[in-house]
């Protein structure tokens, strides 16, 4: 294990990003094995593979002229390498990117050591419709994207000898998604190595059934497989870890297993004086399970938890560990911005780092099953998951969404969902769908019902929820029987009925799982002012691609949602991950960490009106800087939770005004522009405690580079984020910037990613260049597997350069 440059970031939740980026780098987390004689267990498959994009009919078979295949690493994105384009079959819904079908093919060689082992592929994620082969052998078809999947390789594997997986990638059947949903091996591929007798793939399951600061009971069911043709007699042992991997508890159980049989064993173990899993101090413990015969260990496995107890009542709201927390969260969806679908853990970290920062609490993970990565983030960082199944059921919203495999899969997906994921703190709620189509028809009830229990005979320690929208112009009543077969009643935009409908059913639990941004306040107030209404996830909190022109604003046109908008503009932070004002705002609702913030509305122009839609919070800018305004007034907001704020131009006073509660902790200030110093300054008790600066910016004289991590792996997909900021003479960002970047990259790295967050650029995600917007714009570094260094050059013409270096280190 390597030490991080300690200057690498000021931002707690960088060093702690950081911290985890170690850890997850040493092996500590998550679910995983260590050797066992000699083999690991669990192998990452994600290197040397080869990829084609098209269908060729040979594809699949043993020996083929690769000579036209590219070679890649995984995870893989195919669409978001492409060209945005209107005439693009994924259209609006997709964000206007390729898809297409596409093959990826990987040789390896199997140890004979391997012989008489049970040996597997595992695949985290493929979107969509994929079949894989062995050596020319199908082994399966696997339709839906989100969850993950495994196949037994072992009757077909040449062992001593080469062999070939591959996979082919349907993404081709139009309107299969209502975002975009990217296509390819968009997740990690595992090897999976055990001997005959092993614990099964997802088969520890950990709960916590009783839970107090003294002593916690931790319930650990282990289903043991026997593959071999006669009864073992085995023990299974079982500790509990700390985070330094002391054991606190263990307990062991002689098991007899029958010939080709699995059995579920169950063991209880205490543990005294619990840490307690919570947001603000997520402590971790470990069960390290081992399967011991004839005193040797012939499985060993660790699975990462957290002792926490939840409950959900009307009366109390959701109480974690005993104490009532209130919800506030926000709907993502699972792209990675200008890396597309492509499941990086650093960008998965990072996400949920960007979260935590903007004053999350929760998230919820629409509208499929998110990456482990995204997970195990969640529970080291301490962020509550809303885990979240399907977008629709047997009724469909596109002619070729999952509805077409509802039927036949949903038992399996689910299943998958919920094995791989129950041992993660972090999830507080599993939702089995969102605003289904159906959802105002008897038979909806039903496959609520179906749904639910059948969810609950894996997990039954979490409540079941779905998002339900309005249904035309039917009364909101008629969804008062789902509700019934629901634990918690999932309210998109509807927050305004729980009141009468926590008086015609008091007993109803609400959580408002969809809300627009602009309802920040009544939301909050909602929520502060009644238990039964646990909280409210905000459409969305990060910008996404695909669902185009949703937030977005447009000038002297009602909102069309069409290109050259190719994504959503209703997050709390943008592309780039930059807070917008309102995730300012809604941080200071809900958290004791920021007071006061000052942004600036942008004006109209008379031949320039704004139109906005439903999602859309006015655009409002942290920018002092606007030519051509020049003595017309503008409107200044500041968010503060001072009794007053002072706004001063050039230290001249305009005006004091209170942003107590009833004023929505918030002011808006008319001021004629001119340049110079904007500072609104929060008044307590006629005292000035603390201010915010807005200063008008020169032209563009230098370009700013700030490196997230100066070191990362040399492994193929560490990542390092570079944001480019373009500043006057003294440095104060040019808001108004739109200058053509240069990017060149020397050394042990690639450009995997450039983005600018504006959502009309259709420039490729994937290049050497982009035009900045509003003054910034941003470039993911993505190491080699080679050690040394990375030189990032950025120009841009007029201006001197500006260049940084980043470490690749060993792994």
């Amino acid at each position: 294990m390597y030490k991080l440059n300690s200057n690498t970031s000021k931002s707690y939740y960088t060093k702690l990003g950081a911290l985890v980026f170690v850890l997850l780098a040493s092996g500590f987390f998550s679910c995983y094995a260590q050797n066992i004689a000699g083999i690991d267990r669990k192998q990452l498959f994600d290197n040397d593979w080869k990829f084609f994009l098209g269908d060729p009919l040979t594809a699949a078979s043993k020996k083929i002229n690769e000579k036209n295949w590219r070679k890649l690493d995984l995870p893989h994105d195919w669409s978001i390498e492409g060209k945005i384009d209107p005439k693009n079959p994924t259209g609006k819904d997709g964000g206007y990117f390729p898809a297409g079908v596409a093959w990826y093919r990987k040789t390896f060689k199997v140890p004979e050591e391997w012989k008489g082992k049970n040996v597997s592929i595992y695949f985290e994620g493929v979107y969509m419709n994929s079949e894989v082969f062995i050596n020319g052998v199908s082994l399966g078809t696997h339709p839906y994207g989100y969850s993950s999947f495994s196949y037994n390789l072992s009757p077909h594997l040449a062992f001593g000898q080469e062999n070939v997986i591959a996979v082919r990638v349907d993404n081709s059947q139009h309107k299969n998604s209502r975002w975009y949903s990217g296509s390819g091996i968009y997740r990690h591929v595992w090897m999976m190595v055990t001997g005959a007798v092993h614990v099964d793939n997802w088969g520890v399951a950990i709960t916590t059934p009783e839970v107090s600061s003294k002593e916690a009971s931790i319930q650990i069911k282990t289903l043991v497989e026997n593959e071999t043709n006669s009864p073992q007699n085995i023990i299974l042992k079982t500790q509990i870890l700390t985070g330094n991997s002391k054991s606190v508890a263990d307990n062991q159980t002689k098991v007899q297993l029958p010939a080709r049989s699995k059995q579920e064993v169950i063991q209880i173990i205490k543990v005294s004086n619990p840490l307690l899993w919570i947001p603000e101090s997520p402590y971790l413990y470990q069960a390290k399970v081992q399967i011991i015969k004839d005193n040797q260990v012939v499985d060993d496995t660790k699975t990462n938890f957290g002792i926490r107890s939840i409950k959900f009542t009307a009366e109390n709201g959701f109480q974690l560990n005993g104490k009532t927390v209130k919800i506030n969260g926000g709907c993502v969806h699972h792209d990675n911005g200008c890396l597309g679908s492509a499941a990086f853990d650093r960008a998965e970290e990072r996400k949920v780092e960007l979260l935590k920062g903007a004053g999350f609490n929760a998230v919820r993970t629409s509208h499929n099953p998110p990456s482990e990565t995204f997970l195990n983030t969640c529970d080291k960082l301490g962020l509550l998951v809303l885990d979240e199944s399907f977008d629709c059921w047997k009724w469909g919203k596109n002619s070729n969404d999952y509805s077409k495999y509802f039927e036949m899969w949903w038992q399996r997906d689910l299943e998958a969902m919920v094995k791989r994921d129950l041992n993660h703190p972090s999830i507080i709620i599993w939702s089995i769908g969102n605003e289904i189509v159906e959802r105002g028809e008897p038979q909806a009830v039903e496959t609520a019902a179906m749904l639910a229990k059948a969810l609950k005979k894996i997990d039954n320690t979490r409540p079941v929820t779905s998002a339900v929208c309005e249904l035309n112009d039917k009364p909101w009543t008629i969804f008062d029987s789902l509700f019934a077969v629901h634990d918690v009643a999932g309210y998109n935009y509807k927050m305004n009925n729980a009141p009468d409908d926590h008086k015609r059913v008091p007993s109803r639990i609400i959580l408002q799982t969809e809300s627009f941004p602009k309802d920040a306040f009544n939301n909050w107030k909602m929520v502060q002012n009644n238990n039964y209404v646990i909280g409210d996830f905000v459409w969305t909190a990060i910008d996404y691609l695909g669902e185009s022109g949703i937030g977005g604003w447009y000038y002297n046109v009602e909102a069309p949602e069409m290109y050259p908008w190719h994504g959503g503009y209703c997050g709390d932070i943008d592309m780039i991950g930059r807070r917008k004002a309102i995730s300012h705002y809604r941080s200071l609702l809900y958290n004791n960490t920021e007071k006061l913030y000052m942004a600036v509305r942008e004006p109209e122009k008379p031949s320039s009106k704004i139109k906005v839609n439903w999602w859309t919070v006015w655009p409002t800018w942290e920018s002092w800087t606007w030519p051509g305004f020049e003595g017309k007034n503008v409107q200044v907001e500041v968010y503060s939770k001072y009794p007053k704020v002072r706004l001063y131009l050039d230290d001249k006073l305009i005006e004091e005004k209170a942003t107590a509660e009833e004023q929505q902790f918030k002011a808006t200030f008319s001021v004629p522009y001119s340049p110079g110093i904007l500072k609104a300054v929060g008044v307590e008790n006629d005292k000035e405690i603390e201010s915010k600066v807005l200063q008008t910016s020169g032209d563009v004289a230098k370009i700013k580079l700030t490196v997230d991590r100066k070191v990362i792996l040399a492994n193929g997909q560490d990542l390092s984020y570079v944001t480019i900021e373009l500043t006057d003479k003294n440095g104060i960002i040019q808001p108004n910037a739109a200058n053509h970047l240069q990017f060149k990259i020397k050394g042990t790295g690639v450009i995997a990613g450039v983005d600018n967050a504006d959502l009309q650029d259709f420039d490729q995600y994937v290049g050497n260049s982009r035009n900045a917007w509003k003054g910034r714009a941003l470039v993911v570094i993505r190491s080699t597997h080679n050690v040394g260094d990375i030189k990032l050059t950025v120009s841009s013409s007029g201006l001197p350069e500006a260049a940084l270096n980043i470490k690749t280190v060993k792994p």
